[in-house]
């Protein structure tokens, strides 16, 4: 069965005329300031294209010209492969999709202990997305802190294709592990050229902000796009501290950082299917804490949205995550209103948006369930009210008349499941009853639903023996 399509694009944060205003002010700061790449091959490859190079400072400095007829060989959109049926979700447009992501130290498991991370949670945590219905894509969102360094990238991309048949993506720390992992990936595709037919492994590198790329992310990067896999390019101004503090001038620096990674790519690799990607966030200026559940980081990605709609691009953008240390109140309500502003502006590929607490430092199974919940009334809202003849009930209405009641009628039966939505930890029951039943509340109802899932997905793995005996021969040190 295949995923249900959502689109949103109904929400507009900015105007036609601030996001020309932008676009312009950021074409500026390309031109005027630069770019830091301290990469001789990349700053090569800028100079045989034309752009403007400092080579003592390291700095590409690009036209409009440039920048317009560099972004536009990157495509529109793309299919993110998952490796069953009904798992693929096409990227770009205004199409929703929700997943993981992040790299927390951080547990919050269902004992309630909050504990650091190992690479057994990013099995479980990948056994939980592929169950929850609205979760799109698995961004492995832990380190495993009982893996020697060097095994990370291996161990890290292995755990989560074993456990989950959705899409898979990730950063990577070294470009041995890299091609380990596109190594491993091309096994199980069944070649090299059949990945790249069919990609279900991204990959994610990080452009520092204000306006640089370091040489080991660039290298990454650059790798990536040779072999024209999915890549995010992923930039987190904070509002503040590594960006102005003013949402538009943080929209303007990000705006910038977003393009160059699309840029390197494209020049590495005409058509490389690249995300225009952005994670700004907010400062509290008393503590000096970054904000990842401000409404203002929700309407930073809201904006930027709609600039990579104007750009053609699709986007990955950062909302859901929220700054409680609890599955709390304010853990839902910074939850939701971000991921719905999000949702409505028609962001393509969100996330962060499942299960992560305490600005991203903690991941949290129990959220993982609530927040598959946010992001089922997210996508209820997305498909609105459906108006027809059918839906608008004449012949019903005029069956049942006045004083009547339509909970026997067969319209009735045919659209209750479709008109609405039930998300799995809410309780609506009466107040007698959900006294009898143990008065749980939603963190409550969430641990058993994900126990429940976990004992259920135990068994179930989506690497063949055969596969994983060819795979441990060449890596006989993956665990």
């Amino acid at each position: 069965m295949n995923r249900p399509i959502y689109e949103g694009g109904m929400y507009n944060v900015l105007s036609d005329k601030e996001i020309r205003q932008i676009h312009d002010t950021t074409i500026k700061v390309l031109e005027e300031v630069g770019f830091e790449i301290p990469h001789e091959p990349a700053l090569k490859l800028f100079k045989e294209n034309g752009a403007r190079v400092d080579e003592e400072t390291h700095r590409v400095y690009l036209t409009r010209e440039f920048i317009s007829r560099t972004i536009k060989q990157a495509p529109e959109e793309f299919t993110f492969y998952g490796r069953e049926e009904g798992k693929s979700i096409v990227i770009g447009g205004k199409r929703v999709h929700f997943g993981t992501g992040g790299l927390a130290l951080y547990v919050l498991d269902l004992n309630r202990e909050k504990r650091p991370s190992y690479v057994e949670d990013i099995s479980n945590l990948a056994r939980l997305t592929n169950k929850l219905e609205y979760v799109d894509f698995y961004i492995i969102p832990v380190y495993p802190h009982d893996l020697n360094i060097d095994t990370v990238d291996i161990s890290s991309f292995y755990r989560a294709f074993k456990n989950t048949s959705k899409p898979v993506m990730g950063g990577i720390l070294s470009k041995e592990g890299l091609e380990s992992v596109i190594d491993i990936a091309s096994t199980i595709a069944g070649s090299l050229d059949e990945l790249k037919q069919k990609p279900f492994v991204g990959f994610i590198a990080s452009i520092t902000s204000p306006l640089k790329i370091s040489e080991d992310q660039v290298e990454y990067l650059m790798e990536v796009a040779s072999y024209g896999l999915p890549l995010a390019t992923s930039t987190a101004p904070v509002a503040g501290a590594t960006s102005p503090i003013t949402l538009a001038g943080t929209l303007v620096q990000q705006n910038a950082e977003a393009l160059m990674g699309v840029i390197i790519s494209q020049l590495v690799n005409p058509g490389t299917p690249v995300l225009y990607s952005a994670v700004p966030v907010t400062m509290d200026m008393r503590t000096m804490s970054f904000l990842m559940g401000s409404i203002e980081s929700g309407l930073m990605n809201a904006a930027i949205t709609q600039m990579a709609h104007h750009y053609r691009l699709p986007c990955y953008i950062t909302v859901g995550t929220t700054d409680s240390k609890l599955p709390d109140a304010q853990a839902a309500h910074e939850s939701a209103t971000t991921s719905m502003l999000a949702a409505l502006a028609g962001g393509n590929f969100i996330h962060e948006a499942i299960g992560l607490l305490d600005g991203a430092m903690t991941a949290s199974y129990a959220q993982y369930v609530i927040d598959n919940d946010i992001v089922g009334s997210c996508l209820r809202a997305l498909k609105g009210i459906e108006i027809n003849e059918d839906s608008l009930a004449l012949e019903v209405i005029s069956k049942v008349g006045p004083g009547g009641n339509f909970l026997s009628e067969k319209h009735t039966v045919k659209h209750l499941r479709s008109e609405r939505y039930s998300p799995l930890t809410s309780d609506r029951q009466h107040y007698k009853t959900w006294l009898d039943a143990g008065s749980k509340d939603s963190w409550q109802r969430a641990e058993e639903i994900a126990n429940n899932m976990l004992e259920e997905t135990e068994n179930i793995t989506y690497i063949d023996e055969n596969t994983q005996q060819l795979i441990k021969n060449k890596y006989p040190h993956l665990q």
